[in-house]
C-alpha cells in the first residue's frame, strides 16, 4: 500500500486552494483575497484504489516575503535545515512562519510539487518566482510548474505562447519537470490527465506501478462521469425530437388562413402560438433539468441559471393533416404550385413558416397526390407541431455548449452560475456536429418511432454521436493532450 503525496505550493493568494477544490471536486480550505489564509498544510485525499494505494494533495501555505526570506537562508550553511529548526512567532512575522510551514511540508511529505504561478503576469515581472526556485532547489524535490489565472478558456496556440514563455524563463533550474497550464476556475478534466502523466514521469520508478493504478482509478471516473455526461444529453436530445402538440382540425378556412400565413397575408394563428408555447415550456424545463442533472454529476453546487429561449416560433415544424379534397381546393388556388413541398418532402416532412411559394409545379400529381405524399412520409392522422430538423441541430449546439462550460468549470469558484461561452467554442461545434450529419440525420428520421418499439435505440445512438463529436472537440481545443477514451 503506497500513499504518494503532491505539495502544492506557489506565492501567497495565488490561487492553491481553489486549484485544490477543482482537483479534488468538493470544498475545502478557506477562499479569500488576502495573503496567508491558509496557515498550516493541509492533506486532502484524491483517489484510493481497492489495493490500499492513494494519492493525497496536501494544501500549503503561501510563501510571504521571498527575497528577504532567500536573504536569511543563505546566511546559514545548511539553510533549509537550519530554517526549519528557527521557531519564529507567527503573530508577529506571520510570512516567515507561513514559510517555515511549506517548506517543512515539502522536505518531509512531497514525492512531487505542484508549483504555482500567476499566468496573467509575464514571467520577468513575477519578481517573487526567483527566490522561490532558489528555496524548491534547496528542497531538491522534482517540480512540476502550473500556470494559474489564465482566464477563460482560449484557443490552443493562446496557452502554447504562455507555456512557452515561462518553460524559457525556468529553463536554467534543471528541478522543473514541466510548465503546464491548469487554470484554478476554468481547467478541463482532460487536462488532469497530461497533470498526471507529467507526475508519474517524475516518480522514482519503485513508485511508479502504483502510481499507475491511481493514474488507472482516475481515468475510469472521469471516464464514467463523461458518459453518464453523454447519456443525459442524448435522452434530452430524444426527449425534444418526440415532443410535439396536437393541433385542432380548423377546417378549410383554417388551412386556408394558415397558407395565407407562409406567404405574407395573414396574421399568425392563436391555436399554433399556444401549441408552440406548451412545447417551448416543455424545452426549457428540460434544459434546466439535464443542465442540473450536469451540474450534480460534476460535484457543482447550484442550479441552472436562466435559459433564455428566443425566436422560438422559428423552431417548429408543422404536420398537417390535408384531406384530399381540401387539398383539391388549395391547389386551385395556388395553381399548383407549393410552398418548397418537393425539397420538404425529401428532407421528411412539410416544414411550415420555413420557405416561400417558389411556384414548384408539382405536375401530374396534383394538389390531392401531394396531401397523400405528405400524410404518407408523415405517417400522420392529424395536425402537430414539433420541433424542426433544424432545431434539433440548434439543440445539439446548445447541448454540448453546457456540456463545455460545465466541464470546464472549477469547483473553487463555488455556485455554478452561467456565463458567456468562449467565442470559439461554437463554430467548432457546429463543424464537427456538420461532419456527423448524416448520422444525425438517420437518429431523427426514428423521431416518430414508438419509444417502447425502439428500445432505447435513439437516445444510445445520439449518446454515441455526441460522444464521438465532444472527442473530436476536445482534441481539438486541447492538441496534443492524449485522451482517455
Amino acid at each position: 500500500m503506497t500513499t504518494i503525496n503532491l505539495s502544492l505550493v506557489s506565492h501567497t493568494n495565488t490561487g492553491k486552494t481553489t486549484l485544490a477544490r477543482s482537483l479534488i471536486g468538493r470544498d475545502v480550505g478557506e477562499i479569500r483575497d488576502e495573503a496567508h489564509v491558509t496557515a498550516l498544510a493541509e492533506r486532502y485525499r484524491m483517489i484510493e484504489t481497492a489495493e490500499g494505494d492513494a494519492l493525497d494533495l496536501w494544501d500549503t501555505p503561501g510563501f510571504g516575503d521571498s527575497a528577504r526570506l532567500v536573504q536569511r537562508l543563505r546566511q546559514q550553511g545548511n539553510p533549509v535545515g537550519w530554517f526549519l529548526t528557527e521557531v519564529w512567532d507567527r503573530w508577529r512575522d506571520r510570512p516567515f512562519w507561513s514559510s517555515q510551514q511549506a517548506l517543512r511540508n515539502v522536505r518531509e511529505e512531497a514525492d512531487v510539487v505542484l508549483y504555482l504561478v500567476n499566468a496573467s503576469e509575464r514571467p520577468g515581472d513575477a519578481g517573487y518566482v526567483a527566490p522561490e526556485m532558489e528555496i524548491l532547489a534547496w528542497l531538491g524535490k522534482p517540480v512540476l510548474v502550473l500556470l494559474n489565472q489564465l482566464g477563460e478558456p482560449r484557443p490552443g496556440e493562446q496557452d502554447r505562447a504562455d507555456e512557452d514563455a515561462w518553460r524559457q524563463h525556468l529553463a536554467g533550474h534543471p528541478f522543473v519537470q514541466r510548465v503546464l497550464p491548469l487554470d484554478a476556475f476554468a481547467r478541463c478534466w482532460v487536462q488532469e490527465f497530461t497533470l498526471l502523466d507529467a507526475v508519474g514521469s517524475a516518480l522514482p520508478d519503485s513508485r511508479r506501478a502504483s502510481f499507475n493504478s491511481l493514474e488507472e482509478a482516475w481515468r475510469q471516473r472521469r471516464l464514467q462521469q463523461f458518459r453518464a455526461s453523454m447519456e443525459i444529453l442524448g435522452e434530452f436530445l430524444t426527449t425534444c425530437s418526440r415532443d410535439h402538440e396536437r393541433l385542432s382540425d380548423e377546417g378549410l378556412g383554417g388551412s386556408l388562413r394558415r397558407l395565407g400565413q407562409i406567404v405574407g397575408l395573414d396574421g399568425t394563428s392563436d391555436v399554433r402560438e399556444q401549441a408552440m408555447a406548451r412545447l417551448a415550456e416543455r424545452l426549457e424545463r428540460e434544459v434546466r433539468r439535464t443542465t442540473d442533472q450536469l451540474i450534480e454529476l460534476h460535484g457543482l453546487a447550484g442550479r441552472a441559471a436562466e435559459e433564455v429561449l428566443a425566436r422560438v416560433s422559428s423552431d417548429f415544424a408543422a404536420r398537417e393533416k390535408l384531406g384530399e379534397g381540401r387539398a383539391a381546393a388549395l391547389g386551385g388556388i395556388l395553381s399548383g404550385a407549393l410552398s418548397g413541398l418537393a425539397a420538404d418532402l425529401a428532407a421528411g416532412g412539410l416544414t411550415l413558416g420555413g420557405g416561400a411559394l417558389v411556384g414548384a409545379v408539382l405536375g401530374a400529381i396534383g394538389s390531392a397526390g401531394a396531401a397523400k405524399a405528405v400524410n404518407l412520409v408523415r405517417g400522420t392522422d392529424s395536425s402537430e407541431v414539433r420541433w424542426s430538423s433544424d432545431s434539433l441541430q440548434r439543440l445539439s449546439v446548445t447541448a454540448l455548449l453546457r456540456y463545455l462550460a460545465v466541464a470546464h468549470y472549477g469547483r473553487g469558484r463555488g455556485e455554478w452560475r452561467q456565463g458567456e461561452y468562449p467565442g470559439h467554442w461554437r463554430p467548432l461545434i457546429e463543424e464537427e456536429l456538420q461532419l456527423r450529419q448524416e448520422a444525425l440525420g438517420a437518429a431523427w428520421s426514428q423521431r416518430g418511432a414508438n419509444a417502447d418499439e425502439s428500445g432505447g435505440r435513439i437516445p444510445d445512438a445520439l449518446a454515441e454521436i455526441l460522444a464521438d463529436t465532444t472527442r473530436a472537440l476536445l482534441s481539438r481545443l486541447y492538441p496534443g493532450i492524449r485522451l482517455p477514451m
